[in-house]
């Protein structure tokens, strides 16, 4: 009988724990599934931050048309985006039009570029490469 437990105590004491083989394979499958989902995560974070500005660029504008209520002119060129979050001593300023100067630089950490011209405005962003042109993350975006 004391023969039958140890045979016992050695069959639990065997069944216990993982093989390092079956661990290769958990692993295995586990790498594969991340070489088949990391590309598509990564994908839909740079579309995102391409929505994020677009959103912005939209609200910038609404932020300057609001300005033009006001005051009755667009910002000027050399005062910029920054006359929507502090006064620029236009007579009917009645800002902040922002509630904050975070919302002055696109997803990529650029601030967004303003253009003043008779009219109207532009204001824009060169997308994720900083560089005029491109395509898909790094297209231009703008207002219009």
């Amino acid at each position: 009988m004391l023969s039958f437990r140890n045979r016992a105590a050695e069959t639990e004491a065997s069944d216990e724990g993982f093989t390092l083989v079956e661990l290769l394979v958990v692993l295995a499958i586990i790498a594969l599934i991340g070489t088949l989902v990391g590309p598509r995560v990564l994908g839909y974070i740079g579309t995102a931050k391409a929505d994020t500005a677009k959103t912005q660029l939209q609200n910038l504008a609404n932020a300057v048309e609001l300005y033009y209520l006001d005051t009755g002119a667009y910002p000027a060129a050399d005062k910029g985006l920054a006359a929507l979050t502090a006064s620029d001593g236009a007579p009917g300023w009645n800002g902040p039009y922002l509630k904050s100067a975070t919302g002055l630089q696109d997803p990529w950490g650029r601030a967004y570029r303003y253009e003043a011209a008779p009219g109207g405005f532009r204001i824009a962003t060169l997308g994720r490469d900083g560089a005029e042109g491109g395509t898909g993350e790094d297209a231009d975006l703008t207002n219009r």
